[in-house]
């Protein structure tokens, strides 16, 4: 795909903040990397490449945007079941400053998400072949979209943020209930941001308390 019809596609998910040329490259290569592995191993349903932009690239660029809206600030973020990398790899990409922890357990993803990682010459991304109640780190910011098992994935994810740190579920209609459940005292949950051009996508944030 050529990188002016790339550009078009996000445009409506970057707002104020363009892609420089660089990240337009960037996020060409990832796509055809994708589109490949996807032809031979199961990353994503979503084939076509127009769509792959608008909903896996897409929601996460808007996701950068919300969660880091200082381009220069630092923190560390975990992408729970990132899968095929999605939001966290882009995330990586428009946040340099971000450094950013894929956490997926599954051998042949977490070999892909190496694979795009070297490609790309990212820096500040890592792989972490793990299961997320495994991992014994704590971030900023943990990220996770709508993966199998929701109701354990949610505590699970949850387990690792930071005191005053944030958990970020992209999720549609369907688990909204589950979201809206989970309910400990030391949690503040934010109302729920839409994608562009979505009525029933979203992204929900929740504090956690110091």
């Amino acid at each position: 795909m050529i990188s002016p019809r790339i550009a078009d596609l996000l445009r409506p998910f970057l707002g104020p903040e363009p892609l420089d040329s660089r990240q337009v490259e960037q996020i060409s290569t990832y796509l055809n990397l994708l589109l490949k592995w996807n032809a031979r191993m199961n990353l994503t349903a979503v084939r076509d490449p127009e769509q792959v932009l608008t909903r896996h690239f897409g929601e996460s660029i808007f996701s950068a945007r919300a969660l880091f809206q200082d381009i220069a600030a630092a923190a560390t973020l975990a992408d729970v079941g990132s899968g095929a990398g999605f939001p966290g790899m882009p995330i990586a990409l428009l946040r340099p400053n971000v450094r950013v922890t894929l956490i997926e357990s599954h051998g042949k993803k977490a070999t892909f998400l190496k694979e795009v990682i070297r490609t790309l010459s990212l820096s500040n991304v890592e792989v972490a072949s793990v299961r997320a109640e495994d991992y014994p780190g704590l971030t900023d910011v943990v990220t996770f979209r709508a993966v199998e098992r929701f109701a354990s994935i949610l505590p699970a994810a949850a387990r690792i943020v930071a005191p005053s740190g944030r958990l970020a579920a992209l999720v549609g209609e369907s688990q909204v209930e589950e979201i809206r459940a989970f309910g400990p005292q030391n949690w503040v949950t934010q109302p729920p941001i839409y994608f562009p051009g979505s009525t029933h996508r979203m992204m929900w944030i929740l504090h956690r308390a110091a």
